[in-house]
């Protein structure tokens, strides 16, 4: 996992930006999976500042409350929705969202997703968030390391930091369809952005401490193409930092090794 470490979250959404914003360039037919939640915000405002062409771009939900609807102003379609997808070209017949209240079994219809991605050629980028108890997507602490999309309980934790959205505790959902952890792994390149000294501990411990369920994050460990983007208090508890800077700092004078500066075959 290549970890970079940008002045504040500002700077974070930049260079996040820079590096989706260089793979659509690239691969004009690019697949990427897309996170709800705050901290990509900054790079969804930047993305769609730019007016690239998203028109041959396809787009997958990360996750999806249980039985709350799209149009609900906490839900994860709405938010990627308003601050990215309605602000660029993409085709809607290129947008794909989970749905937290299928038509028919909830299983069935997260296999149907699964399959959409493979039908489309697979994930070439992930974008992800984390979850101050180191979930990713809605793989809460306790998940399986090699699920696909599935629908899970949320942990308390989950609920407590998701309160904000809902008129009272009690409109809180309780469960989730998420892609699973094998689905996120499968993605050819992930993107993770971190920001704020309280994300710090988690992130100290996705990526220096065990591979474990405890941390579902810490099984990006385990990545090929990973990228952890955080800002200076995210990376407060990290032991390594300079180690991480020399790292950067070598893919990226290797111009041609960085990982987004690889050329990604279009699909056909």
């Amino acid at each position: 996992m290549l970890i970079q470490v940008e002045a504040d979250a500002g700077a974070v959404s930049l260079r996040a930006a820079a590096l989706v914003a260089e793979l659509v360039t690239r691969n004009p037919r690019a697949v990427l999976g897309l996170a709800a939640g705050a901290t990509p915000l900054g790079l969804y405002e930047e993305l769609a500042r730019r007016h690239l062409d998203f028109s041959g771009i396809t787009v997958f939900g990360l996750d999806e409350y249980m039985d709350l609807p799209a149009d609900h102003p906490a839900s994860c379609t709405w938010a990627v929705r308003r601050n990215l997808i309605e602000r660029v070209n993409l085709d809607p017949s290129r947008i794909h969202l989970l749905d937290g209240i299928p038509d028919g079994d909830v299983t069935a219809a997260c296999a149907a997703f699964d399959r959409r991605i493979a039908a489309a050629g697979g994930l070439d980028l992930q974008i992800l968030g984390l979850g101050v108890n180191g979930h990713i997507g809605f793989n809460e602490p306790g998940c399986s390391l090699s699920a696909l999309t599935h629908p899970t309980a949320l942990s308390a934790s989950t609920r407590t930091v998701n309160r904000p959205g809902f008129p009272s505790p009690d409109e809180v959902p309780k469960a989730a369809v998420t892609m699973g952890i094998g689905t996120i792994l499968a993605a050819r390149r992930v993107l993770l952005l971190a920001t704020g000294a309280a994300k710090a501990e988690t992130v100290a411990k996705a990526v220096e401490g065990p591979i474990t369920a405890r941390v579902p994050a810490s099984s990006l460990q385990m990545h090929a193409d990973a990228v952890m983007l955080l800002d200076t208090a995210a990376a407060a508890a990290l032991r390594f930092g300079d180690d991480y800077a020399a790292e950067a700092a070598t893919r990226s004078e290797r111009g041609g090794q960085d990982w987004l500066r690889q050329a990604v075959v279009s699909k056909e």
